[in-house]
């Protein structure tokens, strides 16, 4: 009898001592993937929190993907040398086409980098590039209703050909090149269909429609058709008028065959070509790629392309190609539409 009653106490504690073991088991077990779900999650935050510099962890090219924009970085420039060469454009003259001009370039001496702004072409997420890396705060940048422009002169003064040049030994410069009608269009989308009323643009749109729009058209949008706008760019070109620095040629205002550009980011390959970058000019801890104003309504400027071309007549065209052919020739763009 007292064997028997022996045999189950020594059953019941077995069973005791499994049960308690699983039990504090399972407690551990959900301890441990509590905790680790925890950290998942306070990883999750801290790229939340810490979004500019996790944001740059994240984006990043591979080292193979590295190489290859590298080699075509490379393509690029001499086919720009060679093209520049072919035209005649490297040669230094007094018209705007072959006399360097500096006057554009944005030098950051602190962090070796040279950028010339070509309006229209990602300028606007490189302005705000450029002021963080003189020291604005994002904070600032966001609530200031300064133009970026007239804030990115306060700390980057123009220079002459000579000091770019001398800047230019320890930098990296490098440019943003967009097939050009897709900038005359988007400069006509943003500046004269959405122009904000009683603007500059506003006026000068008014201007346009008093000017080339025919009495039994008078019931056509508020602002210039596209073809409106075309007919008044052309005869401002033909005129030898002061053009706005949003339509002008990358190849007069940057002067790139006469000021050694290092890297030619392209607008149709702009995440990758921006990632190099970056990483080139060992800038990944303080910027990354930024889209601002990155256009109106609901369909891209390449979308639009074809329908708003086709509004032109064939003289039209040709005249526009005529204006930007070395921008067609030296960054290798198509200009049929």
């Amino acid at each position: 009898m007292n064997q028997t009653k022996s045999f189950c106490y020594r059953i019941i504690r077995r069973h005791f001592i499994l049960f308690v073991t699983v039990l504090l088991l399972s407690f551990v077990l959900v301890y441990l993937v509590n905790n680790k779900i925890k950290l998942k999650v306070d990883q999750i935050d801290y790229i939340n929190v810490n979004s500019t510099q996790q944001t740059l962890l994240i984006q990043s090219l591979s080292v193979n993907d590295y190489q290859i924009v590298d080699n075509y970085m490379k393509e690029r420039k001499l086919y720009l040398l060679k093209k520049c060469h072919d035209n005649g454009l490297d040669v230094i003259g007094n018209d705007t086409l072959h006399k360097p001009n500096a006057w554009e370039y944005l030098v950051n001496r602190k962090h070796h980098i040279i950028w010339c702004n070509i309006f229209k072409a990602a300028s606007s997420s490189w302005m705000y590039n450029f002021n963080v890396l003189s020291g604005y705060t994002p904070e600032f940048l966001k609530q200031t209703k300064a133009v970026p422009l007239m804030l990115a002169r306060k700390k980057y003064p123009r220079l002459s050909v000579e000091k770019l040049r001398e800047a230019q030994r320890d930098s990296i410069t490098f440019l943003i090149a967009r097939n050009p009608y897709e900038r005359l269009l988007s400069a006509y989308r943003d500046k004269f269909m959405f122009a904000v009323p009683n603007s500059f643009h506003d006026k000068l749109g008014r201007k346009i429609i008093n000017k080339f729009r025919k009495n039994d058209e008078r019931t056509r949008p508020r602002y210039p058709t596209f073809s409106e706008f075309v007919s008044w760019f052309l005869e401002e070109i033909r005129l030898n008028n002061y053009i706005d620095m949003h339509l002008v040629p990358a190849t007069s205002f940057c002067t790139p065959c006469l000021i050694n550009i290092d890297i030619i980011v392209k607008f149709e390959s702009l995440n990758e070509d921006q990632l190099y970058l970056i990483e080139k000019a060992n800038l990944s801890s303080k910027i990354f790629p930024e889209w601002k104003n990155s256009g109106r309504g609901s369909k891209s400027t390449v979308e639009l392309l074809q329908s708003f071309y086709d509004q032109l007549t064939d003289d039209q065209k040709a005249r526009l190609y005529h204006y930007y052919k070395y921008d067609f020739e030296i960054f290798d763009y198509q200009f049929a539409v």
